[in-house]
């Protein structure tokens, strides 16, 4: 009996394989074929009994267009969409190029870069899920710069296995082993993604009854033919309303990057080449935060220095044809717009006289949307849409072109890493200007762990006294009714989480509203809760920065953080300082220190 059963047990048949195996990965198949760009590359999809799969990963790509999927490989079907489609990127962007002979397989380095590149795009030309965690953001520039600063600095921990293989390589370069002339994948990409892109502005021009202006022929050309602005074009629209734009007094043109809108005054005659200049023009106000970097200087100088900088910018990239009027000063080329708006304050009668595309007197970036019966009810996030828009573009951009303006790239490349957090920064603030008390040994202070080893004498460490004097700042805090109690919340915890990991034991602080109010020496727990919100009138908070910088007792060398809602009187530190203010306030005068806005 039991031999029996042992015999049956020898013969019995494996499991069959789990149905969802070849079901999930033909779905995330269809979905890549579906897609008009991926699909249109010749690609081969290998899965059964495929030997050259990683074992470890998902999927790789050989330089022949063949894709391996591993088949023991469980993933849901917009898992497996993300892997091959990651894997044909690799074929679209140029990673495998198609050659005969021997080949040299990339080192680590530009396996990684590659990846990231690839993962990038994919952030902003979204198919399927990834089946791993991802990071948030990846650095900037192309694979060739990528890959030297891995080599240089090592790889992050984050990008060393971020492929469609895991631990594996999922680029493979073979001998291109037919007949015919090899495959071209990058100008079959390039090809199927301009195709793509113009057939569905095509469509959307068809579905619509208005007769299509020059600035929408202007606008389709981006999309179809000048990747750089192509994707923040195709997701502008550009409103042509005479009554909008005489009511608004708009003499050419304006942009909201909020609304993603760009209002133009249809009964202005230009050339459509001109138009191009135009739409340009705007597009890269709203892709390169102009709104958001003005800060505290004057909103119509800095618009008018952001115009001096984008038409040169576009002159030298032959971006259309620049209408008579605009401004250029050949002197100011190559100055960041924050460089032109300081040599520009300087003749502030002429200035004003100057006109931006809006007309004199008036910026053509607008703070708020402009009503109109179309206007979008939810607008685009501008991290979201004008920083992935923009650096695409950089990636698809034909560099025949011609090289970009130097201070374009470099405020692309900045667009790559997005900002810090204002916690982060004002703790970088501290770390710069609070220097961290240093601890003493001595034997006069036995070591905790001298009543365990009462043989063996140790010197203990503690903070002399005139350390801590040295290692402290000055907080200057507005308690006016004004102030949002929650925010203040923010900004006092940030300061207290900072003086804790650095040892800091207090702050000399002084409240203020209507009058200074000394509250000496606080240890930094402490300030939330000995502030109270008063309310007794207007911000004045010169004399308490007078009061605090006369104390006996603060250091001349101690820094101080004003906390204010801008509300308030114009103030003259002399000393290193800094401002913390809520989101959107601006300060009535020019900060000499840095301004922290907090979220």
């Amino acid at each position: 009996m039991s031999s029996r059963r042992r015999g049956r047990a020898g013969n019995r048949q494996p499991p069959p394989p789990d149905p969802r195996l070849a079901r999930n990965y033909q779905l995330g198949l269809a979905m890549v074929r579906a897609d008009p760009a991926l699909g249109a590359l010749d690609a081969v999809f290998c899965r059964s009994a495929c030997r050259a799969a990683p074992a470890g990963g998902w999927a790789l790509a050989e330089s022949d267009g063949c894709v391996h999927a591993n088949p023991e490989r469980l993933a849901e079907p917009r898992e497996w969409a993300w892997v091959l489609a990651h894997c044909v990127l690799h074929l679209g962007f140029g990673h495998l190029p198609a050659v005969r002979g021997d080949r040299t397989q990339p080192d680590r380095y530009d396996l990684a870069a590659r990846c990231v590149v690839v993962n990038r795009f994919q952030q902003s030309h979204p198919l399927g899920t990834a089946p791993f965690e991802l990071p948030e953001s990846f650095p900037g520039g192309d694979e060739e710069q990528i890959a030297e600063r891995f080599r240089r600095d090592g790889i992050p921990a984050l990008y060393a296995r971020c492929g469609a293989a895991g631990p594996e390589p999922d680029q493979r370069l073979e001998p291109w082993p037919y007949e015919r002339d090899p495959e071209d994948w990058r100008e079959a990409f390039a090809r199927a993604l301009t195709r793509t892109v113009s057939e569905s502005m095509a469509a959307a021009g068809a579905s619509t009854d208005r007769p299509k202006g020059p600035w929408d022929r202007a606008l389709d050309w981006f999309v179809s033919s000048y990747p750089l602005l192509g994707g923040i074009a195709a997701g502008m629209t550009v409103v042509a309303d005479a009554d909008l734009a005489r009511a608004h007094h708009i003499s050419v043109a304006a942009v909201n990057a909020a609304a993603g809108e760009i209002y133009v005054n249809p009964l202005r005659v230009h050339a459509e080449d001109e138009w191009r200049f135009i739409l340009a023009h705007e597009m890269l106000h709203a892709a390169l935060h102009h709104a958001d970097r003005r800060g505290a200087r004057d909103p119509y100088l800095f618009n008018v220095a952001c115009d001096f900088v984008i038409n040169a910018w576009l002159l030298e990239m032959g971006v259309g044809a620049m209408p008579e009027g605009l401004l250029h000063d050949p002197e100011l080329t190559g100055l960041s717009a924050e460089e032109v708006y300081e040599r520009i304050t300087t003749d502030l009668r002429r200035m004003r006289r100057l006109a931006t595309l809006r007309g004199k007197g008036r910026g053509d970036i607008l703070g708020e949307p402009l009503p109109h019966p179309s206007a979008p009810a939810d607008y685009v996030d501008l991290d979201g849409f004008y920083r992935r828009g923009l650096l695409q573009g950089f990636d698809l951009h034909d560099r025949t072109r011609g090289t970009l303006p130097a201070g374009l790239v470099e405020e692309i490349a900045a667009l790559a890493h997005p900002p810090l957090p204002w916690d982060v920064r004002l703790a970088r603030w501290f770390d710069e200007y609070v220097p961290r008390p240093q601890p003493v040994r001595s034997f006069a202070r036995p070591a905790r762990r001298q009543a365990s080893t009462p043989g063996i004498p140790r010197a203990g460490h503690y903070f002399p006294p005139e350390e801590l004097e040295r290692c402290t700042f000055g907080v200057v805090l507005d308690t006016s009714f004004s102030m949002d109690r929650r925010l203040l919340g923010k900004a006092l915890g940030a300061i207290a989480s900072y003086a804790e990991s650095r040892d800091v034991p207090a702050a000399r602080v002084v409240f203020c509203d209507a009058a200074p109010f000394d509250a000496g020496y606080l240890p930094a727990t402490e300030i939330a809760s000995r502030v109270r919100v008063r309310g007794r009138g207007g911000t004045v908070l010169q004399p308490g920065v007078e009061l605090l910088l006369a104390a006996d007792d603060f250091p001349p060398g101690a820094p101080v953080l004003v906390i204010t809602d801008g509300a308030c009187d114009v103030l003259r530190i002399r000393r290193e300082h800094a401002f913390l203010l809520p989101r959107g306030a601006r300060l009535p005068f020019s900060p000499r220190g840095p301004v922290f806005e907090m979220r």
